[in-house]
Formats: structure tokens, sequence, C-alpha cells
């Protein structure tokens, strides 16, 4: 069976993102594997699960309305946290007009971003009673 072994994402500045993604999955880098690899990739700490994450040097601009992202979950933490969280980290807020009127059965509620590079990105979790 196939598997995915990294994403990568189209990025300007692979440093800038990479310390952001760091920072925001809680993984680490990978060794590079050769002498001169200089490619950023990240990987879930030992014992951690996850997809590696690479930073793949792009001219392109971010797509505003991609056909592929990232879907995050806040986890145990508060959705509204963790957006609060990683916007802290570079993130930013989109403006993004498909938000459902009423979420699908089951459904968690979820948050546009986009990272330092513009990829854009949902994290979804649980809003705790305020």
């Amino acid at each position: 069976m196939t598997t995915i072994g990294q994403i990568s994402l189209g990025v300007r500045d692979d440093r800038r993102a990479g310390e952001f993604w760091r920072r925001a999955l809680g993984y680490v880098r990978r060794p590079p594997r050769y002498e001169g690899d200089e490619w950023i990739v990240l990987e879930p700490p030992p014992g951690g699960r996850g997809s590696a994450l690479a930073m793949d040097v792009s001219e392109s601009p971010a797509e505003e309305f991609p056909r592929i992202h990232l879907d995050l979950d806040a986890g145990e933490r508060d959705l509204d946290e963790e957006v609060d969280r990683l916007v802290a980290l570079g993130a930013r807020h989109v403006d993004w007009p498909y938000y459902p009127e009423e979420p699908e059965p089951g459904a968690l509620p979820y948050v546009v971003l986009a990272d330092t590079e513009g990829n854009r990105f949902c994290v979804a979790g649980r809003r705790r009673a305020k």
C-alpha cells in the first residue's frame, strides 16, 4: 500500500516557514541526509505521529483558494486558544467566505489561517464554553 512520505509546501523563505511550522506542530528538523542537503524537512518528534513536512523553495505565489491545504486538529486545546497561539507564531487570519452557516452534524468548527508564506490551512477543534 502506498503511503504519504512527506508533504511539501512551496515557500519563498524556507527558514522562516520551517521555523513557523516547527513551532506550530512541535516537530523536529530532520538532519541532512548528505553533504549539502539544505532541504528543511520537519518530522514528528521520536514516538510522535504525523507526516513529514518539507519546505520547497518556490517563486509561485500562494493560492487564494488552494486546491490542497493542511487541516490541523487543535487536540485538547480550545480552538480559539490554538488559533491565537498560531497567530502569535506568525500566522494570519484569512477572510474566508465559505464558512458554513450551520456545521455538518458531528463536524467541528474550524478557522482558516495563512502561514508566514501565505499558504492557507485550517484548524479545527472544540470551543470551550466561556
